[in-house]
């Protein structure tokens, strides 16, 4: 007896691969407190993902992004991907789509916050959840929400974590993700990858595209958001914890990445 898994509305017939069998162009699947399984899986349709609660990384190809909460994430067709959380409770919304404009932008991946018009054109989409059926409005309003997203989109690459190839940096991503609340000095960090500095510097730098500098920053930033999430300390206790001495410094490092204050879900008074 066959036991295949329905996922998002797909059938699974063995671990990560599908069969797509839905009659309809584009569909919408919305769960609460989401439970994904943590291993790569792909299908021929393009994935929208609206973080409505809690927030999630979506490992893709050599990069790791980070959606927050309000945040969306564009997966074209084929892309192998797999989805972590640390999150208490994880809301997510999808919308896939068999079939998308001819545009470089469907091509590619593209995390970016959801301005309040697309936000509540997808709160709109609720009424359709699990509808996988014709329904005329439903296939119009999802049109022409896939024709506008590359103008919703304002992509942030900062919340991209680059995932190095060169196996001598693996292990000094891991010693900063593990201790991003220190200070780092280039001489230990180069001692542990057995190079010299400039070395370390410029095999970082064209592996993953930024500076150690800048993965520190982005590492403490990105851990911060999980803090916030967790709503139990204060932004000065975050700020704290991620590695900066000031609430000021830890203000402006966070709006440089995520081109907003840091803000707490709910007022968290002090033990």
């Amino acid at each position: 007896m066959q036991n295949d898994k329905v996922k998002c509305g797909l059938t699974e017939i063995k671990e990560g691969k599908y069969i797509d069998d839905i009659p309809i162009d584009a569909y919408v699947w919305f769960e609460e407190n989401w439970e994904h399984d943590e291993y790569e899986h792909k299908h021929t349709r393009y994935q929208l993902t609206y973080v409505a609660e809690g927030y999630q990384y979506f490992h893709i190809e050599k990069k790791i992004y980070l959606v927050p909460q309000n945040h969306i994430i564009w997966i074209p067709t084929g892309k192998e991907h797999r989805t972590t959380s640390e999150a208490k409770m994880v809301h997510l919304m999808v919308v896939l789509f068999n079939s998308v404009p001819d545009d470089d932008f469907y091509k590619n991946v593209h995390v970016s916050l959801a301005p309040s018009v697309l936000k509540e054109m997808l709160l709109y989409t609720a009424k359709w959840n699990k509808l996988l059926v014709e329904d005329k409005e439903q296939q119009l309003f999802l049109k022409a929400m896939l024709h506008s997203l590359p103008n919703f989109c304002e992509e942030n690459n900062g919340l991209q974590i680059p995932v190095p190839t060169d196996s001598r940096l693996i292990p000094i991503c891991n010693y900063i993700n593990t201790n991003y609340r220190y200070s780092f000095d280039s001489d230990d960090l180069a001692t542990k990858a057995k190079m010299s500095v400039r070395t370390l510097q410029r095999i970082f730098k064209h592996e993953t595209g930024i500076t150690l500098q800048k993965y520190v920053q982005l590492i403490r930033i990105l851990k911060s958001i999980e803090l916030i999430d967790s709503q139990q300390y204060t932004l000065s206790e975050i700020a704290y914890q991620v590695g900066y001495q000031s609430l000021s410094a830890f203000t402006s490092s966070y709006s440089s990445i995520m081109k907003t204050k840091p803000k707490l879900k709910k007022d968290i008074l002090k033990k």
